[in-house]
């Protein structure tokens, strides 16, 4: 039975998953949106000493003038993703494609950029300058519309230079002046076409491009994603690819992680404002942060209550061992160990509880945000590999650190019969092998 089982799995599921995981789009987003990743991380440094959880030292850095430097590095990265990402993806695009991948991120940009407005109102909405580039459509809102043209701009310069839609420069020409004339054919067809979408969005709608995505798509995206359904979604998603040996991970951050981002960037964006962080201001729940140390708190599927069990607990040799090989990845947040060794992966034993714990505590935590017991989340970020409840204490005080705390709880208490059950079984075995030999 579960070797037919086995064999549908492999022959009918892991195909298509594959199939995704691999096409072309996925890819370059997947990979390319993992360049905002170094500014975000730094950005949150910044902003995190700019909001110290002490008002002394905020006070001090206010009356020393310094909060003024501090937010000029926030501004040139959270302000910023958006660019990063038209650039990453093209570029990611075009490079798995096997053509020069920095021609076409430069073109991807002038698009981007020649799809959004070049004036900005005042703060007193009174006067309007031109000539500039609004940070309001280069952060978080922009986040989709980067991404559309970046998969847009990397496809079509792809396909015209396979097509030899290009200058052909002699041999003896060095190759940065031969890439040059080459990326000139495409630069002109894709900013031709850029003008004309431009001018569509102006006349018929008197509007950009990236404002209409932002409106058509993203906000109803980030709206339909920051709710219950979402995060049930994505831990549904999350742990049945993981628990059939196909990563996880990869297959919801190229679905969620732009939305993520973008609601990040927004809940910034509030507080930059001078507004309470709330969501009766516009702030979201679901967001990066509340992934990364909430849902994923000790790696996929929440597996700590399953490491805790095998170290302190378990009475066969093979469970006691391998929970002392993945107690400590697992207070750094990585549980392939266990993923692997238990293993999880096929696992009848383990397929309710490794997916039915992150779904509990990611419907908790929701809830107790929406109703403002727990605090929302800022831009400040932590390393993924930062322990649970330092994690938490970090980026929302003590109250989200005792919300770790539960996490732990329920975790231990979701695995503790199924891990056990295994643990008795390969007890079982154990000393059956040992009488026969």
């Amino acid at each position: 039975m579960k070797n037919n089982f086995t064999k549908w799995v492999n022959e009918k599921v892991v195909p298509p998953v594959l199939k995704f995981v691999n096409f072309k789009a996925i890819r370059a987003l997947k990979d390319g949106i993992l360049y905002t990743l170094p500014l975000l991380m730094i950005g949150s440094l910044f902003t995190l000493i700019a909001n110290f959880p002490v008002k002394a030292v905020t006070d001090f850095l206010t009356q020393n003038g310094w909060m003024d430097p501090l937010n000029q590095i926030n501004g040139a990265t959270f302000s910023i993703v958006a660019i990063v990402a038209v650039l990453g993806v093209s570029y990611q695009y075009a490079k798995n494609e096997g053509v020069e991948p920095f021609a076409c991120a430069v073109i991807a940009l002038s698009s981007f950029l020649a799809l959004m407005a070049s004036t900005a109102p005042t703060p007193n909405g009174k006067t309007i300058v031109p000539n500039v580039i609004p940070k309001t459509w280069t952060s978080g809102q922009g986040m989709i519309a980067a991404i559309i043209i970046g998969l847009l701009v990397g496809w079509s310069y792809s396909w015209m230079i396979k097509k030899h839609w290009t200058i052909k420069m002699p041999d003896t020409v060095p190759s940065g002046v031969s890439n040059s004339f080459a990326a000139l054919i495409p630069a002109a067809v894709i900013l031709s076409v850029t003008f004309l979408v431009y001018a569509f969005f102006h006349f018929v709608w008197n509007t950009t491009f990236i404002e209409g995505i932002y409106k058509l798509i993203q906000t109803p995206l980030q709206g339909a994603t920051d709710s219950i359904w979402g995060v049930m979604l994505y831990c549904f998603i999350a742990t049945f690819f993981w628990w059939f040996g196909v990563h996880g991970g990869t297959i919801v951050t190229s679905i969620f992680y732009p939305i993520l981002l973008a609601n990040l960037t927004a809940n910034q964006k509030i507080l930059d404002a001078g507004r309470a962080l709330t969501i009766a201001n516009g702030a979201h729940v679901f967001t990066d942060q509340f992934t990364a140390i909430l849902i994923n708190m000790t790696g996929t599927g929440c597996t700590i209550g399953l490491a805790i069990y095998m170290f302190f607990f378990a009475k066969s040799q093979q469970t006691k061992q391998l929970g002392k090989l993945a107690i400590i990845p697992s207070i750094f947040n990585i549980n392939e160990p266990i993923i692997y060794g238990t293993p999880i992966v096929m696992n009848p034993f383990l397929f309710i509880p490794f997916i039915l714990t992150p779904l509990v505590i990611g419907l908790l935590d929701y809830w107790l945000m929406s109703i403002g017991v727990l605090p929302l989340f800022s831009g400040v970020q932590v390393p993924w590999t930062t322990p649970a409840i330092i994690s938490g204490f970090i980026l929302g005080g003590w109250r989200l650190a005792l919300a770790q705390v539960v996490n732990i709880c329920i975790s231990i208490a979701i695995y503790f019969p199924f891990i056990r059950k295994i643990d008795m079984i390969n007890l079982a075995n154990e000393q059956k092998a040992a009488k026969a030999k």
